[in-house]
């Protein structure tokens, strides 16, 4: 018999996959109406025992209980039914089509005329409302088509759907990732409406502060096993990092003996040639430094980087390379004057899911790696390959091994080593650390630091405020589409950065 204490048990789960063991022995128990984190690091495990629990994998070893009584979940449409919801990590929405079609894909209301059934487009639209004004969300509109949604509302509607099944037990991977400081505490007013109403919430996060602020359980797991489940009033930030990395992590960030030398990038009043872009920007970039970028969502970041980089068209402005006044028509045009750009969205914009770790990691360098004969230099990619696996540690079965099945940290590794291929003197990291454990954070950081320290220059682009403060020589804040300031990264603060942040011009 199950316990009735707890809503949902996952019983002694284990599940392999060619090369590696993902889940080793773990039990999950979750109580009744309560927020129950899950942490690890990448690869710990965390996704794969979701996706066991929601029809996607089934488990080689044990049992799952709901309510006390085994279940047992081939598709994901059984969890479904059962009263499991889940809102994955990478959202999948169908984006040329209306708001209230994708809350209700698969069911959409019917009305029938004699043998004949319709969809009762009527329905659908006030139920969608109503689901909206349960949440506060009335300002998505149901009849918009998705792809003119912004992420974090998108995130919002992932959010709607679940809810919307009348589910017992939601799943949320990662739900914050995409979401502005305002949208979080929204998110955590939803999840505690829904934690009142008895549903329980399986909390999937990198976000520390996050998990002690909304959870009442914790769930730590490391290797494919379960470390321990405790109160989270009786957890601090380092015990929960020593427990997730099976070791203490004293500093956050590496130690840097980067020293900053000559300029190498000028950017002199760049403006976009898109609407409600960036204006008027201008920056340096010397050798050897790390130049972080900060702001809040909509400051346009992501665009003048990509800008710089080829992506985006510019109105007006000069780009010095060098002390020379360059042009930069493409990314193709980029890479030739030895710039490289990792983009901000790695499943989306960056690793190539269905091949392998080889294919990715020499994508960008592709005709380094062709014989005369036009037939890839199929050693010369292994062994290129094999040495960055090895200088960036990335775990990783074999260089053979499909992208999609390593952890986010590895395949972040992957891309950094895709462009390192490159031979690079100017790397621009788009959020290189999002979605990314703790442990993993440190390797990442750790390499930016080697680069700058064999004087690469770089530019990051940061969100999280304590990385940008751990990380940076010099810290240009932008707001709206222009620059409000640049401070030294030694004596800022978060108050300093917030300020100007927020200082509209």
């Amino acid at each position: 018999m199950g316990d009735p204490e707890y809503v949902l048990e996952m019983n002694h789960i284990s599940k392999s996959f060619p090369g590696v063991k993902a889940l080793d022995d773990v039990t999950l128990k979750v109580r009744p109406g309560t927020v129950h984190a899950l942490m690890g690091e990448n690869g710990a495990g965390k996704s794969t025992l979701m996706k066991c629990l929601f029809g996607i994998y089934v488990p080689d070893e044990g049992e799952v209980r709901l309510a006390g009584k085994p279940v047992h979940f081939d598709t994901t449409r059984q969890a479904l039914d059962a009263g499991i919801s889940m809102i994955p990590q990478e959202l999948m929405p169908v984006p040329c089509r209306p708001v209230m079609e994708n809350l209700w894909l698969g069911r959409f209301p019917v009305k029938k005329y004699g043998p004949f059934s319709f969809v009762d487009s009527k329905k659908m639209l006030t139920d969608t409302k109503g689901i909206f004004k349960s949440l506060n969300m009335e300002d998505i509109d149901p009849k918009i088509w998705v792809r003119n949604l912004s992420v974090s509302k998108r995130q919002l509607l992932e959010i709607a759907k679940a809810v919307s099944y009348n589910a017992r037990v939601i799943i949320m991977d990662e739900p914050t990732s995409s979401l502005t400081e305002n949208e979080v505490e929204h998110l955590f007013t939803i999840i505690r409406d829904l934690r009142s109403k008895g549903v329980s919430i399986i909390y999937i996060s990198h976000k520390i502060e996050e998990i002690l602020k909304i959870s009442d359980d914790v769930s730590i797991m490391r290797d494919g096993k379960h470390v321990g489940t405790y109160a989270a009033h009786d957890l601090t930030m380092d015990m929960i990092i020593s427990k997730m990395v099976g070791r203490d992590l004293t500093h956050r960030f590496p130690p840097r003996h980067n020293v900053p030398g000559e300029t190498v990038l000028k950017v002199e009043n760049l403006t976009s040639a898109e609407p409600k872009s960036f204006k008027n920007v201008s920056f340096e970039l010397h050798k050897g430094e790390i130049l972080g970028i900060g702001g809040l969502i909509g400051a346009k970041r992501t665009e003048l980087v990509e800008s710089i980089f080829g992506l985006r068209p510019i109105e007006s402005g000069t780009i010095y390379l060098n002390g020379e006044p360059t042009v930069i028509s493409s990314p193709e045009s980029a890479i030739a004057k030895k710039m490289a750009l990792l983009t901000e969205e790695r499943r989306v914009t960056g690793i190539v899911p269905m091949l392998s770790v080889m294919e990715n990691t020499i994508l960008a360098n592709l005709g380094h790696y062709v014989k005369k004969s036009g037939i890839l230099d199929e050693k010369k990619c292994v062994d290129d390959t094999q040495k960055s696996i090895e200088q960036l540690r990335v775990k990783t079965p074999s260089v053979n091994t499909r992208i999609k099945d390593l952890s986010g940290g590895n395949q972040q590794k992957v891309l950094i080593a895709r462009w390192l291929l490159t031979e690079p003197e100017i790397l621009i990291l788009d959020e290189p650390t999002r979605g990314i454990d703790v442990g993993a954070k440190y390797e990442i950081y750790s390499i930016i630091a080697d680069l700058a320290a064999n004087g690469k220059s770089i530019i990051m682009i940061s969100s999280e405020m304590p990385e940008l403060l751990g990380m940076s020589d010099r810290i240009v804040v932008m707001c709206e589409g222009r620059v409000t300031g640049i401070v030294d990264g030694k004596t800022a603060d978060q108050e300093t950065i917030m300020r100007l942040a927020t200082q509209f011009m």
